[in-house]
């Protein structure tokens, strides 16, 4: 017995002494713990890897080295992917959507550095996406395989991959609130006492030990100065409008350039392709490097002109039209180098992107109004109610960036204009795109939890586990009497008859061949093909169980052959899918 498993088995016996809500709540502060640990060092290991590339530039001028630094970047978390992890990491908030849907929230436990060191390497280097998504999945890998050390059950095992999931987000952004609404809207958790109370310890836990390691160097350091007025309505009416549009372009413009690359089979082609676009994109328009919070944050502060740094354009930074006309390029390109450096095989997130391309809507819309048409609208205020609408659009997410906007501001002055811009931007967005960037795959295979019971039941079943394959298989040449023979040594009443290839010709039932059976003198000249028929419907081993469900349905079979391609793999009961719906369905309504 290795030293893992003793250790691992001494403290199961021990815990479950203990009473299990308690029980949870410990693992719950355990997960938040190593969570906040996990934010901050992906978070330093990028801004050093960044500090060490960019040291020396001079911000007068532009510098050719961010034309390779993305390549590079790129080139190395492809090599340590492939030599390394040996198996496609995944990206994100996705990837632990499908662990919750489809794999018991299982999580290896590789995956709780890989996406480290392959976001750092990605966005260090230059790589245009966002922190959040790896370590949102490298700390629900940690609450996943915690509930495993632990051999906690199924239930108990997500929990904890939600606290994880809450505990990153806390760290990143000190907001334990945000991160518990994050982890209810985002990931379809049920608001009940027994889920939120463990989310709440693992977020605030999170939120100490990332302010034990970086002390009071939070991530906006933001305070409201210009306080709400309520003749800026409209305005904020029409930031929910434009955020909303501009969170549908982000949507289906990010689909659409993640199918080009998936068209693209040689992964050395997306990378050469990838690296040259992404390179060439950074070195004209440097904001685009990384994650992009140094110009979030010079926005914040009104000082645009620090955009122009490194740039080829840096002579004209007090040109206000100049000015405008750059920022609204980069909200339109910031999408682009995002999609290319996830094409390219970067890893990384949406969400930053979508606080970069908000900050940048708000403050364009803002400046634009007070330049041309003579407002004072507050250029901070507009800047940080635009974040909130693109996180609002983009990821599907109103109350997430209602309360993450509000806790980073540390007070809710902001909290009507929140609302209004967050709810239009989401109805806005949600009216041209169904599903967010996080859900959209998913969705479209099928493996998508909701707040439908029924459909999240359906999804959580796996067609896999419900095959039966003892069935006794016969061949179409065979006669009555070798048919009978089958029939006396089986208990089944139903007969697949499959060819020399493993093909499906048809099925036999018991009811079909009663009235012959007991007549030898038919033995030798009936043929099961004579007696096989088409099955009512079929299922394919691919189908989702929502599609399962629906063939039942239309059938009226209480048995429906499952096959790959025209092969016969086994069958299906309408009676066992029933008793396994009411078994997942008991466990998934638990309290």
């Amino acid at each position: 017995m290795s030293t893992l498993n003793f250790l691992q088995k001494i403290f199961s016996i021990n815990f479950r002494r203990i009473p299990e809500r308690h029980r949870v709540l410990i693992l719950a502060l355990l997960v938040g713990l190593f969570s906040g640990w996990a934010a901050v060092i992906i978070k330093n290991t990028v801004h050093f890897t960044k500090s060490i590339l960019t040291w020396g530039f001079v911000k007068e001028f532009e510098n050719y080295l961010y034309f390779f630094y993305p390549f590079i970047g790129l080139l190395l978390t492809t090599l340590f992917v492939k030599y390394v992890i040996k198996k496609p990491i995944g990206h994100g908030v996705p990837n632990v959507l499908y662990a919750i849907s489809k794999n018991k929230s299982i999580i290896k436990a590789k995956s709780m550095f890989a996406s480290v060191v392959a976001s750092a390497l990605t966005v260090g280097f230059g790589g245009s996406v966002g922190l959040e998504g790896p370590t949102v999945s490298t700390a629900s890998s940690i609450g996943s395989n915690v509930g495993q050390f632990f051999k906690q059950n199924y239930k108990t095992t997500t929990l904890l991959l939600g606290c994880g999931a809450a505990g990153a987000m806390s760290g990143i952004f000190n907001a334990p609130i945000a991160a518990l609404v994050f982890v209810l809207e985002v990931f379809m958790f049920d608001l009940t006492l027994t889920s939120m109370i463990p989310f709440l310890a693992a977020s605030v836990a999170a939120a100490l030990s990332s302010r034990m390691m970086l002390g009071n160097n939070v991530l906006f350091d933001i305070r409201i100065h210009d306080v709400f007025q309520p003749a800026n309505v409209p305005f904020y009416i029409l930031l929910g409008l434009f955020t909303g549009l501009i969170s549908a372009y982000f949507n289906k413009l990010f689909t659409v350039i993640e199918e080009f690359f998936e068209r693209i089979k040689s992964k050395k082609a997306k990378l050469i392709f990838g690296g040259i676009v992404l390179g060439i994109l950074i070195f004209f328009v440097p904001p685009l490097y990384g994650e992009g919070f140094e110009t979030i944050i010079a926005l914040l502060n009104n000082k645009p002109e620090e955009i122009f740094n490194n740039s080829m354009f840096y002579d004209q930074r007090e040109n206000i039209v100049l000015v405008l006309a750059l920022l609204a390029g980069i909200i339109f390109l910031k999408v682009v180098a995002t999609s290319f450096t996830f094409g390219a095989g970067g890893i990384g997130g949406v969400f930053a992107p979508s606080l970069f391309m908000g900050a940048t809507s708000g403050f364009v819309f803002a400046k634009s109004i007070n330049h041309f048409a003579g407002f004072s609208l507050s250029l901070t205020n507009f800047s940080l109610v635009g974040m909130a609408g693109l996180i609002a659009g983009v990821l599907h997410a109103p109350l997430t960036a209602l309360f993450l906007i509000a806790e980073i501001t540390k007070g809710y002055e902001l909290i009507i204009p929140l609302m209004i811009t967050a709810a239009i931007s989401y109805l806005t967005s949600k009216y041209f795109v169904k599903h967010s960037v996080y859900t959209h795959q998913l969705a479209k295979r099928g493996e998508m939890l909701s707040r439908n019971k029924d459909k999240t039941v359906l999804t959580l079943m796996n067609l896999q586990d419900e095959i039966e394959k003892d069935f006794v298989t016969v061949h179409p040449n065979q006669t009555l009497g070798d048919l009978v023979k089958v029939v006396s040594a089986s208990s089944r009443n139903l007969f697949p008859v499959v060819d020399e290839k493993g093909i499906l010709q048809g099925v036999i039932t018991l009811d079909d061949i009663r009235e012959i059976m007991f007549k030898p003198e038919l033995y030798e000249i009936i043929t099961v093909e004579s007696l096989m028929i088409l099955p009512p419907g079929y299922i394919f081993l691919s189908d989702n169980m929502d599609a399962v469900m629906e063939k039942f349905s239309q059938s009226n079979a209480w048995n429906l052959p499952v096959i790959e391609g025209n092969k016969y793999i086994g069958f299906v009961s309408k009676s066992k899918l029933f008793n396994a719906y009411r078994k997942e369905l008991l466990h998934f309504s638990e309290e």
